[in-house]
């Protein structure tokens, strides 16, 4: 993400520039009164600036889908955003604290004093001050919980919830504290362009319009064990439902109070607006599904979203499918997809890497799909015989003769590790597509 929050921060520090060249400097200012001075204004403007762009992805803009690879890299993009903006807004604060040890060290003189001479906007000010002190507290709380990987999902919700509100408060902090002279400069507008547009995106997120006109109900159709801890869900959605495309994902909502959670859609589009989840047990939530959910059941969906999708794929490539235990869900999708029109499919290797292929329940489906797709090449790797998939196992089978492009879903450990043994080897060409489902 940082070929979108440098140039997004440089365009930020330049407008923070011009203004620091237009405007005389206050007269008798020592260096470090001005460098604190300005210290303060930039960290300020960086914070707010990247809190209000985590507001507006948090929306979920299916416009930028396309440009930054899918909906899993615009959560990705608003998770670096928000830890950035509270890093900057931590130092902003602690700038603000400075002020007596620079009157310790370099004394009161050439001090600069905030203009303030009464009136309604003194008492801004003041409220502005309060509110941005106590919107700091709690975003580094926030931010906090949010890190803590066992905090539970559905307390953290509802805690996050939160955000557009202390967003709110420091826009007011911004909006009384910014020096006066911003707002008739291009730094000003550019501020007022990003906080209105991060503010009308907190109302979104109070009112609660975030997703809505992509979500439809439904009901649950079958709950089915598939055995090694997975759980099959059929869904039947309403007419609303205009399809998806196989490799998508959707925000699935089974309990309000937990609320919704992503999940591959396992299936191809069938036209009949059913669609099909495979359910690993990997958490607290996720392992309580199998009894908990029962046939006529209700439930929400809204997406689709993502751009996992093997046809964005150069059509001279060789492709390279791995995934990893239950990272097969988008695969499953794009095999039952290819059956329909077998000739049209690519040529690809499929790695499937799975603790025990006899116990495992996807690996008969796998092997009927792949045995009606001819040029789909299957490998199981069963961890209880074979050796774990690596960078140079790929690199023997698949030498880079012409352009190679590997799609993943699976562990990020393993994606990490794929990643850099390809990357020893010379293999740094190959384009590497992964969706990231970490929403939090």
């Amino acid at each position: 993400m940082k070929r979108i929050l440098i140039p997004f921060l440089s365009i930020v520090t330049f407008a923070w520039l011009g203004a620091l060249i237009a405007t005389p400097a206050p007269a008798g200012a020592t260096t470090a009164w001005m460098l604190r001075q300005q210290a303060l204004y930039l960290t300020g403007l960086w914070s707010i600036s990247l809190m209000s762009l985590i507001m507006v992805l948090a929306t979920r803009p299916t416009w930028l889908e396309a440009p930054l690879g899918g909906m899993d890299q615009v959560y990705r993009l608003h998770k670096q955003a928000g830890i950035l903006a509270v890093a900057f807004a931590a130092a902003h604060w602690l700038i603000e604290m400075s002020d007596d040890i620079l009157k310790a060290v370099f004394g009161r003189e050439g001090r600069i004093f905030n203009d303030r001479n009464g009136g309604f906007l003194a008492m801004m000010q003041d409220v502005g001050e309060e509110l941005g002190e106590w919107a700091i507290y709690a975003l580094l709380a926030m931010l906090a919980i949010t890190l803590w990987r066992r905090f539970p999902y559905h307390i953290w919700r509802y805690a996050h919830h939160a955000m557009p509100v202390l967003y709110l408060m420091l826009v007011v902090h911004a909006v009384f504290l910014a020096p006066a002279t911003w707002w008739a400069a291009p730094v000003g507008w550019m501020s007022a362009a990003l906080m209105l547009a991060g503010s009308t995106a907190g109302m979104m997120s109070l009112a609660g319009r975030i997703g809505r006109k992509r979500r439809v109900s439904g009901s649950i159709e079958s709950v089915r064990d598939c055995g090694g801890g997975v759980t099959e869900v059929r869904c039947l959605l309403a007419p609303q439902w205009q399809g998806h495309r196989a490799g998508q994902f959707a925000f699935v909502s089974f309990d309000d109070i937990e609320g919704a959670h992503p999940f591959t859609i396992a299936c191809a589009d069938r036209g009949d607006r059913r669609i099909e989840f495979q359910i690993k047990a990997l958490g607290d939530y996720t392992r309580q599904l199998g009894t908990g959910l029962r046939p006529g059941q209700t439930v929400s969906v809204e997406g689709p979203y993502g751009r996992f999708d093997y046809r964005r794929a150069s059509p001279r490539a060789q492709q390279i499918w791995v995934a990893g235990g239950i990272g097969i869900t988008p695969f499953l999708a794009w095999l039952e997809s290819l059956l329909a029109a077998p000739a049209k499919a690519p040529q690809a290797a499929l790695y499937y890497c799975t603790r025990c292929s006899d116990s495992d329940p996807f690996v008969p489906r796998l092997q009927a799909m792949c045995a009606r797709l001819p040029s789909i090449q299957l490998h199981v790797v069963s961890a209880d015989r074979d050796a774990p998939l690596t960078a140079d196992q790929l690199h023997q089978h698949h030498r880079a003769t012409r352009r190679t492009e590997l799609w993943f879903c699976g562990p990020r450990p393993f994606a990490d590790a794929l990643r850099e043994g390809m990357a020893t080897l010379g293999m740094g060409d190959v384009r590497f597509h992964q969706e990231a489902f970490e929403m939090r």
